[in-house]
């Protein structure tokens, strides 16, 4: 009886099989990631949020933001004809997790920050269709009156990310209250929003 034969008779050496191959497979395409430099290294001027925007950023996780928008513009001609430069690796380094995504009932939001004022941003989220009558995306009135500092404890999200590498100082640490004083969700969101893609110019030639 051949190899082939057995394994498609006996259920137990066939799961087996598949687990062993699958096993390989994964390696393959993990092993050479741990390794690769440009996963690590900041590209141009990509820097860890400020503690506004890394509240803006639970935020936009929080509402599911990233079920229908990606940020993540591919290296395709009609893709960087419309969004701008293709996303680079290295800056993807200070987030945590990657908000990439894979859907695009609404735009691509990699290469937002600047192409919209911030009172736009306030309008867009409050009541989507008074600045583009099409949209389908849902009103978000309610983060105009809820608080930013009631989003998590920013201190202690600052510090671990820290101890993961991101090179928080403790001035910035301490001061990351300070910083949410006064401050709504909708304005959290709006300052991460307006972080997002500036490490490489719109008009940039790739």
């Amino acid at each position: 009886m051949s190899l082939h034969k057995k394994l498609e008779e006996n259920t137990g050496l066939l799961i087996f099989g598949i687990l062993v191959v699958s096993a390989i497979g994964g390696l393959v395409q993990i092993l050479p990631v741990l390794n690769q430099e440009s996963l690590e290294t900041p590209t141009g001027s990509t820097e860890p949020y400020s503690a506004v925007a890394l509240t803006g950023r639970d935020i936009y996780i929080r509402e599911g933001c990233s079920v229908c928008h990606t940020q993540q513009v591919r290296p395709l001609i009609a893709e960087v004809e419309r969004y701008g430069p293709y996303s680079r690796s290295g800056e993807f380094v200070y987030d945590r997790p990657f908000l990439w995504g894979s859907k695009r009932t609404g735009p691509d939001l990699h290469r937002l920050a600047g192409k919209y004022s911030d009172d736009w941003h306030r309008v867009h989220l409050l009541d989507p269709r008074s600045v583009v009558p099409e949209s389908i995306m849902p009103a978000y009135p309610w983060l105009e009156d809820a608080p930013a500092s009631g989003v998590g404890d920013i201190q202690k999200k600052m510090q671990v990310l820290q101890r993961l590498g991101h090179p928080y100082t403790q001035e910035q640490i301490e001061a990351a209250p300070q910083q949410l004083e006064g401050l709504t969700e909708l304005d959290a969101l709006v300052a991460y929003l307006q972080q997002l893609g500036i490490a490489v110019s719109r008009v940039e030639v790739p």
